[in-house]
């Protein structure tokens, strides 16, 4: 269990498990001979990616960003990513319960990074969190409705669209505070309405980044997913995103890191951005 503090809040990494991705998929037209120097592959060429939430305790909320895969995955999708589904106990553990969760912010709607908004019980989906507010853009989810070709099997429509029907559910437009100290940016190219989380308090920053640099191994301008439906995007979202972060020395949150979930990146001497361990306690 991963914590800091970042002025009064604290922030605490709350893990899903990991799963598989293929690694070609995952670093898109980066050669193997490049990105195996970052990410081991199996003899299937698949990386085991993190499934990393973030729990920031404001002292007065609690706030959960990402929900990762959940435990409703269809049969077919379970044969290829298995089912971790370790969120739950993993919030246990750090002394949280479903119902002391007043905010779930979902960055976009794939399956890997909502799949706990709801639960099953019987032959109704209910939230998982019963007294929070759940909060995504309403480009997202209208994407998410058109169900294209491209992208349809990243959606699961379980997992939000009885959150919408109940109210639970408030669709954004675009940048905005969520609550004081704690707001939400778009960053377009992985999904055109994808946002990031960031929260800032006592003069610090961390953003929770998402699906735009989804590990440390994808701090490189170029190194973007096959995922991506827009990689162009992607690279002048990072390039806007840099500019902030860097300047200002963000911690950066990454979703899919199983190793390294938070980094301040940096350049090195030759001008080469590089990730670096914050001190945790």
């Amino acid at each position: 269990m991963r914590k800091l503090s970042l002025g009064d809040f604290e922030l605490t990494i709350i893990s899903d498990g990991t799963y598989p991705l293929d690694g070609g998929a995952f670093f898109g037209v980066v050669p193997k001979v490049m990105w195996s120097r970052k990410a081991a592959a199996d003899e299937r060429n698949f990386i085991t990616a993190g499934l990393n939430s973030l729990l920031i305790r404001t002292g007065k909320q609690n706030i959960l960003v990402e929900t990762a895969i959940g435990n409703k995955l269809p049969d077919r999708m379970v044969k290829v990513y298995g089912q971790p589904a370790k969120l739950l106990d993993n919030l246990q553990t750090a002394g949280v319960a479903p119902d002391e969760i007043d905010v779930v912010i979902n960055t976009h709607l794939h399956f890997d990074h909502c799949g706990w908004n709801t639960i099953r019980q019987g032959d109704r989906v209910v939230p998982t969190f019963p007294k929070a507010k759940y909060y995504v853009q309403e480009g997202e989810w209208r994407h998410a409705q058109e169900q294209h070709v491209r992208d349809a099997i990243s959606y699961i429509s379980d997992n939000y669209n009885p959150l919408i029907e109940s109210g639970k559910m408030q669709l954004l437009r675009g940048d905005q505070e969520i609550v004081p100290g704690i707001s939400v940016r778009v960053f377009p190219g992985h999904t055109m309405n994808m946002q990031a989380v960031v929260v800032t308090r006592g003069g610090k920053s961390a953003c929770y980044i998402s699906d735009l640099i989804p590990t440390s191994a994808h701090i490189d301008l170029t190194w973007v997913m096959a995922f991506d439906l827009s990689p162009i995007d992607t690279i002048d979202s990072k390039k806007r995103y840099y500019e902030r972060a860097l300047a200002e020395r963000w911690m950066t949150v990454f979703t899919h890191d199983d190793t390294m979930p938070w980094a301040y990146i940096e350049k090195d001497d030759a001008g080469k951005l590089k990730a670096s361990t914050p001190d945790q306690r």
